[in-house]
């Protein structure tokens, strides 16, 4: 329960870390920190976890890392669906905390974003459907490998963090503009269920596309990094 405990906080973090500085300070008058500072916040939320919570419960805060992990044979099967159970309810309760906040302002409206995931009218950069399955699909994977990299027995140990960290910031900086960036099922559901409508409606996407790619990120460590037989 300790390590289920550890992925709700760790994830509850990320969300209301991340998510929160694209709704509270990305446009803030005058000293907005804009795309740059959302990608470096959502860095900031695993970097800061994994040295808080790394040793409780690996800190995933991510179906699709959990499930990477899985295939990738560092993570039991038996404790998937606690897992991601987990994350999701602490990226939903994150969503709630942020929506009580972000809702204390005159004018405040939830169905302008709230900094969910979308594709076509709701991509930021009105990118279309295939072109933020791509995105996700490909981040998602290479994201899986660094993680699988650094956190591998033969890596420097003690450092996993921050190339994990500073994976995540890259990939916010490369693809906010296409999907808002996902890479994480657990954080589009715990905005995208305040926002219902099309937030709701879009949601599978930022399901299925980090999962197949962080199955491929596995797939393609497993490939490249163990050793050959003798």
């Amino acid at each position: 329960m300790k390590q289920y405990g550890a992925e709700f906080f760790g994830t509850f973090w990320l969300v209301l870390g991340g998510c929160g500085s694209a709704v509270l300070a990305a446009a803030f008058p005058g000293v907005g920190i804009g795309l740059l500072g959302v990608s470096l916040a959502f860095g900031l939320t695993v970097l800061t976890m994994a040295y808080a919570i790394g040793h409780i419960s690996g800190c995933h805060l991510n179906p699709a890392v959990s499930i990477g992990l899985w295939a990738g044979g560092r993570f039991p099967a038996g404790q998937l669906l606690p897992y991601i159970a987990a994350q999701v309810l602490g990226g939903i309760v994150a969503g709630g905390v942020l929506y009580l906040i972000a809702s204390g302002k005159a004018g405040f409206d939830v169905g302008a974003g709230f900094a969910a995931n979308g594709y076509g009218a709701h991509s930021p950069g009105g990118y279309s459907l295939h072109a933020a399955l791509l995105s996700e699909v490909v981040m998602t994977m290479m994201f899986l490998l660094i993680i699988l990299g650094a956190t591998d027995a033969r890596a420097p140990q003690g450092f996993a963090p921050l190339p994990i960290g500073f994976a995540l910031t890259l990939i916010h900086l490369i693809t906010i503009p296409v999907t808002n960036t996902s890479v994480n099922p657990a954080r589009s559901t715990g905005v995208a269920v305040y926002v219902g409508d099309w937030a709701m409606s879009q949601l599978w996407l930022f399901w299925l596309a980090p999962i197949v790619g962080a199955l491929l990120g596995a797939v393609v460590y497993r490939l490249i990094a163990e050793p050959q037989p003798a």
